[in-house]
């Protein structure tokens, strides 16, 4: 049956919701766009004057077709070339979803990104629909085909591995981007004293070149070896200028809504470094380099003036 004028409507203004939803849930951007066109082919298939919520009801068919794109992924990713880590989502990207409350900046940032890898994805839905956009229990159960309290189950597991993951307290947005210019002019002394100063003792490193461009397959770990690999990242180097193409310039911006680096050479993102800042120093740095995982990242870029760069490598 064919869709009215207005049913197409209806499914566009729930599509900014829906790709919000699948990318927490997928961690990358293509992914969500594929759910969201798959949900739209089951949407036109549908009885739809039949359908008396759509909104819960596209809701359920993407959470499900995102489940069942999870369960895949984690037997692809079994064969991934390397660390695996989250497409970055720069700033102003509408996938992004909604930011008014903390937990919902949360929810989308690279480092809880991260962590829900280590969330079944029963667990991973449950949080996401529940931390990020508010759904009751109730309607979790229904879109999960399950009972209210297994709804609250699952999310009490989510949240207590995704807090066992994040020990220490962020800091807010401004002092973050203070301690990332701070990490920058230390990045290019050539020295690492001050670099580890600015890290935790436990602090990584972790890259993610997917087998395209060079990236460690296990991640730095300690203070001091995190600081000799990221001293080497600023430092031209013949060598690396030639593997990348050229001339880097690194502009402080910001990915899933917290300050980062991204480089970018003759207009095209070559990496998104997202640190993650805490009230004891940076603990992390989470580095996006595999092109396949850049290529939104580019367009984005093409598309806004984001001025001078705060740095040039080479």
């Amino acid at each position: 049956m064919a869709l009215t004028g207005d049913q197409v409507d209806l499914f566009e203004a729930s599509m900014p919701r829906l790709k919000a939803i699948a990318y927490r849930l997928l961690g990358s951007a293509d992914g969500a766009e594929d759910v969201v066109q798959d949900t739209f082919l089951r949407w036109q298939a549908a009885d739809v004057e039949r359908i008396e919520v759509p909104e819960a009801w596209l809701t359920k068919v993407l959470t499900n077709l995102c489940l069942n794109e999870l369960t895949s992924a984690r037997a692809r990713r079994e064969t991934y070339v390397g660390q695996w880590l989250p497409e970055p989502l720069l700033a102003g990207d509408p996938m992004l979803g909604p930011a008014e409350t903390a937990e919902q900046r949360e929810s989308v940032s690279f480092a809880v990104l991260a962590l829900m890898e280590r969330l079944s994805p029963d667990e991973r839905a449950v949080y996401v629909l529940r931390e990020a956009f508010g759904h009751p229990h109730r309607k979790i159960a229904e879109i999960l085909d399950t009972t209210e309290s297994a709804s609250q189950q699952l999310f009490h597991r989510a949240k207590k591995h995704i807090a066992a993951g994040r020990t220490r307290t962020e800091v807010d947005a401004a002092a973050a981007r203070r301690i990332v210019e701070e990490f920058l002019t230390a990045a290019v002394s050539g020295r690492t004293e001050p670099l580890v100063r600015l890290l935790t003792a436990d602090a990584v490193a972790i890259g993610d070149g997917g087998g395209k461009v060079p990236a460690r397959a296990k991640p730095f770990t300690g203070a001091a070896a995190v600081a000799t690999f990221l001293r080497s990242l600023f430092v031209p180097n013949r060598a690396a200028l030639r593997l990348i193409g050229g001339s880097a310039e690194i502009h402080l911006s910001s990915a899933n809504g917290l300050p980062a680096l991204v480089a970018v050479v003759r207009g095209r993102v070559i990496g998104v470094m997202c640190p993650e800042i805490t009230e004891d120093g940076i603990a992390a740095f989470r580095n996006q380099a595999n092109p396949d995982k850049l290529e939104r990242a580019t367009r984005r870029w093409a598309a806004a003036d984001h001025g001078e760069p705060v740095l040039r490598i080479g």
